[in-house]
């Protein structure tokens, strides 16, 4: 397992760009463990790309474990992010130190990640790193909370809430995060947020100006035809290359074209 924190800190400190992309199962973390991606992020937007759902909420703490341990043993060679899922830190200090620890010691992760700006998250986070477990933080944009932000919205548009988040961002820095997660802000606050701290700021939806983007994984790919936010960017359209091999196989298994002579065991 790397050293997440000392690997951020020297990309960081050299101004290199950080990529991250979400990954939920072996096989793509095979994949991707062959590329030249910094991190893999086991994020409990696994709740809808893979579940179906229509927000993060229903991911449990088990489930998270479980696609956790397996993106661990395809990608040994890459730096591991597990999300926290809802309800399984926001109880109590002690019920978010114990799932975060159930995460480290179950999956080899190299770190959590939390959500929110909270006084309880903040002192979460401090408690966390005081217990030796790196804290991902997350601004902006939380799905956790889509209700009560009014859906899946753009944050911090004005001056009140701009103030809020870089001020939140400094409290979460000051408390033990070794980076920060913003999503779909202005590109502006991205850009004074990152300047405002010392430690990396990833983002997805927050402009050029961060020390580093996370997309998820079937968005870049080009998996979901029917998803197009404005920060998306679609690096390949696997969906066509998906849809041309099923209809290709079941083109040949219907004509009796498949099996071939070269795919059968004949008799000795």
């Amino acid at each position: 397992m790397k050293n997440i924190i000392l690997q951020y800190k020297k990309k960081y400190d050299a101004g290199e760009p950080i990529s991250v992309i979400t990954c939920y199962d072996y096989t793509f973390a095979t994949l991707f463990n062959r590329t030249e991606v910094d991190c893999l992020l086991v994020g409990d937007s696994l709740g809808m790309v893979i579940q179906g759902n229509q927000s993060t909420l229903p991911v449990t703490l088990d489930e998270i474990i479980y696609h956790t341990k397996a993106v661990c043993k395809g990608a040994p060679d890459k730096t591991i992010i597990a999300d926290l899922p809802f309800l399984s830190y926001q109880t109590s200090l002690e019920e978010g130190i114990r799932s975060a620890g159930r995460v480290l010691k179950e999956t080899n992760a190299s770190c959590v990640k939390l959500e929110g700006d909270s006084d309880f998250i903040i002192e979460l986070t401090k408690r966390m790193t005081e217990s030796g477990i790196p804290v991902f933080a997350h601004l902006g944009l939380t799905p956790q909370s889509v209700h009560t932000l009014g859906g899946h919205r753009v944050q911090g548009k004005t001056e009140a809430a701009r103030n809020k988040m870089i001020r939140k961002a400094k409290e979460l820095s000051e408390a033990g995060a070794f980076a920060l997660l913003l999503e779909m802000v202005p590109e502006s606050l991205g850009k004074e947020i990152t300047e405002s701290i010392r430690i990396p700021t990833i983002g997805i939806g927050a402009g050029k100006y961060t020390s580093g983007q996370v997309l998820v994984m079937q968005d870049l790919l080009g998996l979901n035809e029917d998803f197009h936010p404005k920060f998306l960017k679609k690096f390949g359209n696997l969906s066509g290359v998906v849809k041309d091999a099923v209809n290709a196989y079941h083109k040949e298994v219907t004509k009796r074209e498949y099996p071939s002579e070269a795919h059968v065991f004949l008799d000795p």
